[in-house]
């Protein structure tokens, strides 16, 4: 009987380390569950980006007024008849 008792605790012992410290044991699960938590997080960021340059693409092909002022921000475009007016500030004096 006390060999048995022996035995068993022995593959007790056994089978919780594997549980605990083994491959596939509860440490690489958590970390794997940790894994899957960030790269969820990362995917609805990305996927609300996305979403964005959908909208972005979409008002670009259908309407005139995101192209117009795409050009009027980065080309300067001025329209006829218009008048352009640049305001510059004058520079920060040193502190004295």
């Amino acid at each position: 009987m006390r060999t048995l008792t022996l035995i068993l605790l022995a593959l007790l012992a056994t089978l919780q380390y594997h549980l605990w410290q083994g491959k596939n044991g509860l440490a690489e699960y958590h970390e794997a569950a940790a894994n899957v938590e960030r790269q969820l997080v990362d995917n609805e960021r990305l996927a609300e980006r996305n979403a964005l340059l959908y909208r972005e693409i979409k008002d670009l092909n259908q309407g005139l007024a995101a192209v117009e002022e795409l050009a009027r921000n980065d080309l300067g475009m001025i329209k006829p008849g218009e008048t352009f007016y640049r305001i510059l500030l004058p520079p920060d004096k040193p502190a004295q």
